[in-house]
């Protein structure tokens, strides 16, 4: 423990003595590795994706892409050029650990010409130690391959995922073990290659010779070392979660009190993110900093016997030292002022109630529909699919699996064949003896009440004919409606009783197929499409083919919602089922959030549409922050 308190002495000393021309290394470098690399790495993304010579790419397309001979090519250049530029800057930061301070912006230049001097010499040891690691962890994946073949073959994700089956935990205990093999050999690896990069970046030495020279020197430390590299990575981990947790707990009740006047409450806000934003650039470079001074450290004892890096000499920061200080409190201020300028204050959105009220009740099912009209849903989200005799019918999965214990595919089935399944039983008690309705069933179920958001699950080459099933569905419906009106003496009445009498204008389609949205729009132009997307190749869609674009809720970002509003369309959020994921997405300006719990998003948008200006704004900078 003794030869462990040392570390953290030297660790600490070090740090305090060089924490001046550490910082101005880390601004230099993310400066010169961001103008050189984002552009590059943005590039070769989407080179790599341009192979798929698709515009809306699936999950399963894009696993098939990454195992590619092609994409595991450019994820392992991808991986060494990453690691590649983690090892400069630590390098850097080696550098400015090692020498005396004395003008630390020079210093932090120097260290940069040294770093990046070495850069070759990096290249190769990256090559080498990354290398290695992965050799070590091929073994470990054939045979997690293996076992999941044997355990888990055969399944579809999505049962795997919702119903967890005993082969699922069958799997993970069978795998546990083996990742557990792979942690400890890769833990005793890394340790004895620790010194490896400061040898590296310090000495005229070679990759190979470096990590050769590293295995001497750590030897018969590595459990004080193991310690150390330990003590130092749960730190990295745990300090910024702990500073936000202080920073929320001691200055957020504080916003609250403010008054409900702009004058104060806009400098408040400013000064409250101001401070946030320099709190989360000290923590990431803290953590970066302290990784650096700890092979600083380890390198100086155990090549050279010296417990701290030299003493700094005399130095005044001078007037550029005060200007590169006030740019980075400026920076944050003007962020900060973005931030606040960026919200938007109106809270209109709909509610799309996925599966109907799919957590308190059967997904798609009339009793889900239902309850999803009773929780304030605005539309439901359903699936359909096409029976063996051609009905359209809801249902999400291929196969009857998940909800019944049938294996039959439901394609496979005519409608009379479906109507005698249970789909309520698995959900529970209350819900047994529930049928899977059809489209017509349910149509009439929603009239006057909320709208649908009919979404298409067709077999392989059945995309026209369940389209053409759905539009025949919704002609008929129409006609049905349009009697109904007939019949009644009072419009309020009748639009209750009835719906809207053209169901096209009422209801919409959603597909993940773009071909699928220019035969609807020839065959139906009255009904709106929705184009549902895993991922969006850049540059490949034609956004004018759509009524509004289904994201998934972490794939929505600030250029989609700008696109959105150049192409004029609508920007739906899919699954979203926490009230802070939702107030996140209603403050990024969507117009529509599919979700589980319709309820839940009804009652979060009561709550706002009762705040002030005042109480919304600072709500929606606690989205922001969550975000």
């Amino acid at each position: 423990m003794q030869p462990l308190k040392t570390l953290g002495r030297s660790l600490v000393r070090t740090l305090r003595d060089h924490l001046r021309p550490l910082i101005a290394f880390h601004l230099f470098f993310t400066l010169l590795a961001s103008s050189l690399l984002l552009p590059a790495v943005f590039w070769a993304i989407h080179a790599l994706l341009a192979q798929l010579n698709r515009t809306v790419v699936t999950t399963d397309e894009l696993v098939a892409l990454l195992f590619s001979p092609l994409g595991l090519g450019v994820s392992l250049v991808a991986l060494g050029l990453g690691f590649l530029v983690l090892y400069w800057q630590q390098a850097g930061m080696l550098h400015v650990a090692i020498r005396p301070r004395n003008n630390h912006y020079r210093l932090a230049l120097d260290a940069l010409w040294l770093s990046t001097r070495r850069l070759p010499a990096l290249a190769s040891l990256v090559t080498l130690q990354v290398g290695s690691h992965l050799l070590l962890i091929a073994p470990f994946m054939f045979a997690l391959t293996w076992l999941y073949g044997a355990w888990l073959g055969g399944l579809d994700t999505y049962y795997l995922q919702r119903v967890k089956p005993p082969v699922l935990w069958y799997f993970l205990a069978s795998a546990l073990p083996i990742m557990g093999l792979w942690v400890w050999l890769a833990a005793r690896l890394y340790l004895r290659w620790l010194l490896a990069l400061p040898l590296v970046a310090l000495e005229n030495i070679s990759p190979w010779g470096a990590l050769k020279r590293s295995v001497v020197l750590t030897r018969g430390w590595h459990r004080s070392i193991g310690m150390a590299v330990l003590l130092v990575l749960v730190s990295i981990i745990v300090l910024p979660i702990l500073t936000t947790l202080l920073f929320d707990r001691l200055f957020t009740p504080l916003l609250w009190w403010l008054p409900e006047h702009n004058a104060v409450l806009l400098p408040a806000m400013l000064a409250y993110l101001t401070g946030y934003v320099l709190v989360t650039l000290a923590i990431t470079f803290l953590g970066i900093a302290v990784n650096a001074m700890l092979s600083a450290c380890l390198y100086l004892q155990l090549s050279h016997r010296s417990q701290h890096a030299a003493a700094p000499q005399a130095s005044h920061p001078g007037r550029l030292a005060w200007a590169v200080e006030l740019g980075v409190l400026l920076f944050a201020g003007l962020q900060a002022w973005w931030i606040l300028n960026s919200f938007e204050l109106s809270d209109d959105i709909e509610i799309i109630a996925h599966r109907g009220s799919s957590m308190v009740a059967p997904e798609n099912t009339l009793a889900a529909i239902h309850r999803a009209i009773r929780d304030g849903a605005d539309s439901i989200e359903i699936d359909v699919r096409l029976t063996a005799d051609d009905q359209v019918m809801l249902y999400h999965d291929r196969s009857m699996a998940r909800l019944t214990g049938d294996r039959r595919e439901f394609g496979d089935l005519t409608r009379e064949e479906l109507s005698h399944f249970d789909v309520g039983s698995w959900f529970g008690d209350a819900f047994q003896g529930e049928h899977i309705p059809g489209l017509d069933e349910t149509l009439r179920a929603v009239r006057g009440k909320a709208s649908l958001m009919i979404e298409m699950k067709p077999l392989p080459g059945q995309s026209r004919r369940l389209a053409d099933a759905v539009i025949a569905s919704l002609h008929t419906e129409s006609d049905e409606r349009r009697t109904c009106w007939s019949q009644q003496q009072a419009p309020l009445d009748a639009y209750a009783r009835c719906g809207f009498p053209n169901a096209f204008m009422e209801m919409s389609v959603a597909t993940m197929t773009p071909a699928l949205l220019r035969h609807l729009e020839a065959r139906a132009p009255a009904l709106r499409t929705t184009l549902l997307a895993q991922l969006i190749l850049p540059g490949t869609l034609n956004r004018h083919e759509f009524d509004a674009l289904g994201l998934r809720h972490n794939r929505i970002t600030e250029r989609e919602m700008r696109l959105a509003v150049l192409y004029d369309y609508e920007v739906h959020a899919w699954t979203v089922n926490s009230r802070a994921h939702m107030s996140t997405l209603i403050d990024m300006g969507v117009d529509a959030i599919i979700t589980d719990y319709p309820d839940r998003l009804n009652e979060l948008l009561t709550d706002r549409h009762e705040l002030s200006d005042g109480g919304l704004m600072l709500v929606k900078l606690r989205s922001w922050l969550r975000q």
